[in-house]
């Protein structure tokens, strides 16, 4: 289900977003809230929280504040949100073990290569790997963009409003202001993150 979120309550209404002529339907804020929270509270003994392919896209009058967050990436580089201003950029939270992730990585490293050239800046969020396992990963699926080491989950918390608690993946779209714009929450299909990432590009 794709929700657009805004002020107040909006019309239900279906739009076709242009690829692959999927209609997709837009609702108001508040319908059927993170079910992966619950299962998050759940405290069960899954590697992962299995996302429903659930999609949030908020209106640019309604979306929070600029994000703020630093790391280390992998490389040993420190990277922080200041580095990527007036650039939309895909936050993709994984880790090597995640099944969801493995199945995902392919359309995200096909999106990557399609938005370089157009400064849609892709990076990976690990919260668990150590630098040989995400290495690893990255040769299987030729990973081309980097990854923050999150293992010490200081990007996981300072993202915890967008991102449950080990929900992985979960997928975010920030727009050039450097506020979340979109939010998937599982694996994204590919139309759906390419129709995300343009219309973060447009400014919508």
């Amino acid at each position: 289900m794709f929700k657009r979120a805004g002020e107040g309550k909006f019309p239900r209404r279906r739009v076709v977003l242009g690829f692959g002529a999927a209609a997709l339907a837009l609702s108001g804020c508040g319908a059927r809230e993170d079910s992966l929270a619950a299962q998050a509270r759940a405290g069960d003994d899954k590697n992962y929280i299995a996302g429903d392919g659930s999609v949030n896209e908020y209106r640019p009058e309604a979306r929070g504040p600029k994000v703020s967050l630093a790391g280390t990436l992998f490389s040993g580089e420190q990277r922080s949100s200041d580095d990527w201003a007036g650039n939309v950029v895909v936050l993709n939270f994984w880790y090597a073990g995640c099944a969801p992730c493995r199945k995902e990585a392919p359309d995200l490293v096909e999106l990557d290569n399609e938005f370089r050239a157009q400064g849609v800046l892709f990076y990976g969020v690990n919260v668990r790997d150590d630098a040989p396992t995400a290495a690893a990963f990255e040769r299987t699926f030729g990973v081309g963009y980097p990854s923050f080491d999150d293992s010490d989950g200081g990007i996981l918390l300072a993202m915890t409003t967008y991102v449950p608690p080990r929900a992985v993946p979960t997928t975010l779209v920030l727009d050039r202001e450097g506020r979340v714009s979109a939010r998937i929450l599982g694996i994204s299909e590919k139309g759906t993150l390419k129709a995300l990432i343009v219309s973060a590009l447009a400014g919508q």
